[in-house]
């Protein structure tokens, strides 16, 4: 089973334990991405968000595994993740897909759907985790780029350093509007 594993984020840059045949390249569908979920250490991190994000090239590495509950499991580790359902994926040999991914971001999971039958995928996976902006805990209003800049201005020194290295490292081809506003407000370098 041929198995691609899509990224956008720090599974590109710090793999870890992912288990993949390949490098990752920069072949993956358009999906609509944002830094708009709050992650450890205060980072803004990037995740499929179809009502603020950008559409933006994604990356695809192989898995190596061949069998699909093994490659979900590794990705789930690798992102930390308490259960498998945060794991997205299209399975074109049994026609079935994640109830997640459907239910946080139906068109993407249908861009991919479309791009799997393209590229002669079996399977693919993906981080599907949704922006958690707006809750308590994290930023605590709706997303908007003032507010993830007005989030990050309230970040202590070290914390900012943190989030900034996060989306200083997202590949070029991660065009998006805060980060646009990141390197206006802390140009890199």
């Amino acid at each position: 089973m041929k198995i691609g594993v899509l990224a956008w984020g720090s599974l590109i840059w710090e793999p870890r334990d992912l288990q993949t045949a390949t490098g990752f390249l920069p072949f993956g569908p358009l999906m609509p991405l944002e830094f708009s979920r709050v992650s450890g250490g205060k980072r803004l991190t990037l995740v499929i968000d179809e009502a603020n994000g950008a559409p933006c090239r994604t990356f695809v590495a192989q898995s190596a595994f061949a069998d699909l509950a093994n490659a979900k499991a590794n990705l789930k580790e690798r992102e930390g993740m308490t259960h498998v359902n945060g794991v997205g994926f299209v399975d074109l040999a049994t026609n079935t897909d994640s109830f997640r991914a459907k239910e946080r971001h139906p068109a993407a999971l249908e861009a991919v759907r479309s791009w799997a039958v393209a590229t002669g995928h079996d399977a693919v996976i993906w981080t599907a985790l949704a922006s958690n902006f707006h809750e308590d805990g994290k930023a605590g209003k709706p997303f908007t780029v003032d507010a993830a800049m007005e989030y990050l201005d309230g970040l202590d020194k070290s914390d900012l350093a943190t989030a900034l290295h996060y989306v200083w490292n997202a590949p070029p081809e991660v065009e998006t509007p805060v980060r646009a506003a990141v390197n206006d407000r802390w140009p890199q370098g």
